[in-house]
């Protein structure tokens, strides 16, 4: 193997287990039936959404998401036409 096989291999990794932490810290949008009836006035008391820590993490999950879609390509690009 060679050392990019290997860097792009641990960077896929750490992204990945990035990607389910982050997943996992966020707060679940429902609570079932009760959430699904009284979803809606959420939003209305909700208007510094933006600014709470929620939002940061539904970003921070966005960018890794698309952090490890580039480094999936990469590397099959690299593996593919580089041998």
């Amino acid at each position: 193997m060679e050392v990019y096989e290997i860097v792009l291999g641990i960077s896929l990794i750490i992204t990945a287990i990035s990607i389910v932490i982050l997943v996992l810290l966020q707060e679940s949008k429902s609570e079932g039936l009760s959430g699904a009836i009284a979803g809606g006035a959420e939003t209305f008391f909700g208007k510094n959404k933006g600014r709470t820590m929620e939002k940061k993490l539904v970003n921070l999950t966005k960018i890794f998401a698309v952090l490890f879609f580039v480094l999936s390509l990469v590397t099959t690009c690299l593996l593919l036409f580089l041998k």
